[in-house]
């Protein structure tokens, strides 16, 4: 709170000057990004300079930046290193067998029709069981890309499957860090909050099984995808030692992540074993395995001498320490963005002025949904934008006489589950990296990501009309 009065004794922007950089930036990331798609990192930077200078104008040091800036990757810390834990487990899980193992079981028993719905449903138990859309992208995910490129069915659907169900239980699991904080932030009880998330969560899941079942229904299943299949399950026959041991690692994760163990510990554990495993099982050189973890699996690290087509070679070519180092360089250009804006005051400024003239609940939370998005897309950082977004609503939701979980579920609906939608924050970049579909591709797939915001905006507006169904109003304590 001190920081904060220290920027706001300096001189602010009015709304008019505020808008300029905001319509800059938006031109940035439209035009470089989304039209002529230079690389996001360059534009992150182009953008936090922008900024920088507006802040200067207004008398924010270059070092007020900078310190905004360390305090953001000191609380990033633990994500940043899940971030590397994810591509050790990769590789790690690849060579020991258990990513191709969970492969060669979808290929045997998954229908290619019902494979987008699976996606989906599979995603969302293990993530809900987790608590971790990262983990649960990460590994199951991983797996149902390979399945789909060996089926030849479409990437960007799968992906958005993969996404729609790892953020189901990153939404809804009581051992999401995000779910506890958005409760923890609003003032909300978590067991109530996740309680009143399903009013929007359940139509979402539904619309998700309809459009997944419906998009599997169009696949026409040829010959060739068929020989395929049987090309890919022979060639990792040949190439691994499969047993349902190899599910190990899996197992310790799952068990891990339901006692509540801490997530880099549990991952290392699961890594460690897999590593072990592949040298049991798949008879791997000790230097390999270590290879592995840091510069991925490649098919030459296994001692069997047998060829595989260029496609089976690529698909199997995963993880690894260096596969998220563009994610990590990532972290600190959309880190560097937020502090300048942050510091520059602007988003302050234009909420404020927007806020006075809220007078319907409809107004009120479809603001907070869009705030949310905003600001998740401006930080990269959940846990900063949930207690923004109480400091700039939490009043005004009082005077509306709105319960905090109407706030925190706002929270989730604008913030937790799109954040992985576009190609500028670090769980965008994540997600494009690991499963690797690019942000625009599997957008609109990702059903559930945005028919969270959608179907909280309509419960907002249809209130007076419904008798505030899926609204908690204070008076009904």
């Amino acid at each position: 709170m001190s920081e904060q009065q220290t920027v706001y004794e300096k001189p602010r922007p009015s709304i008019g000057m505020a808008f300029i950089p905001v319509l800059i930036t938006i031109a940035i990331f439209v035009g470089g990004i989304g039209i002529m798609q230079y690389p996001a990192e360059l534009m992150l930077i182009f953008a936090g300079v922008v900024f920088t200078v507006f802040a200067g104008f207004y008398r924010v040091s270059w070092e007020r930046i900078l310190e905004e800036m360390g305090e953001k990757i000191k609380r990033a810390l633990p994500a940043i290193l899940i971030l590397f834990s994810i591509g050790i487990i990769i590789g790690s899980w690849m060579i020991a067998g258990t990513i191709p193992l969970m492969v060669y079981y979808g290929l045997n028993i998954i229908d290619p029709a019902y494979l987008f719905l699976l996606a989906f449903l599979v995603t969302a138990i293990v993530s809900t069981f987790t608590g971790t859309s990262w983990g649960s992208a990460g590994t199951i995910g991983v797996a149902l890309i390979s399945i789909a490129q060996t089926m030849d069915v479409s990437l960007a659907i799968t992906a958005g499957a993969v996404v729609s169900g790892a953020y189901f239980g990153d939404k809804l699991s009581p051992l999401s860090d995000t779910t506890n904080m958005s409760a923890i932030a609003a003032g909300a009880n978590l067991y109530e909050h996740i309680q009143h998330m399903l009013y929007t969560a359940v139509p979402s899941s539904i619309l998700a099984v309809i459009v997944f079942w419906i998009a599997g229904t169009s696949i026409d299943t040829s010959s060739e995808q068929l020989g395929a299949v049987t090309e890919m399950t022979a060639a990792l026959e040949s190439l691994f030692s499969l047993n349902i041991i190899l599910l190990l690692p899996a197992l310790i994760v799952l068990i891990g992540s339901i006692r509540k163990k801490p997530p880099l510990i549990v991952l290392f554990a699961s890594s460690i074993t897999a590593l072990l495993l592949a040298l049991i099982f798949q008879g791997a050189a000790v230097a390999d395995i270590f290879a592995a973890v840091v510069s991925g699996f490649t098919v030459d690290m296994l001692p069997q001498n047998i060829e595989v087509t260029e496609d089976i070679e690529s698909l199997l070519t995963r993880g690894g320490l260096y596969s998220m180092y563009n994610a990590t360089f990532f972290v600190f250009c959309a880190f560097f963005f937020a502090s300048a804006m942050e510091a520059s005051q602007v988003l302050h400024v234009l909420l404020e002025g927007i806020i006075s003239r809220l007078k319907s609940t409809g107004s009120l939370i479809f603001t907070t949904l869009l705030s949310g998005f905003v600001i998740i897309n401006g930080t990269s950082n959940a846990l900063v934008t949930y207690f923004l977004i109480k400091d700039i609503y939490g009043d005004s939701f009082k005077k509306h006489k709105l319960h905090p979980v109407n706030l925190s579920r706002s929270m989730e609906d604008s913030v937790t589950i799109t954040e992985a939608l576009l190609p500028w924050t670090v769980s965008g970049v994540f997600i494009a990296t690991t499963l690797g579909v690019g942000n625009f591709e599997f957008l609109p797939w990702a059903v559930f990501n945005w028919g969270g915001i959608v179907f909280s905006a309509l419960l907002a507006f249809l209130a007076p009309y419904t008798n505030y169904f899926g609204i908690r109003k204070l008076e009904d304590e």
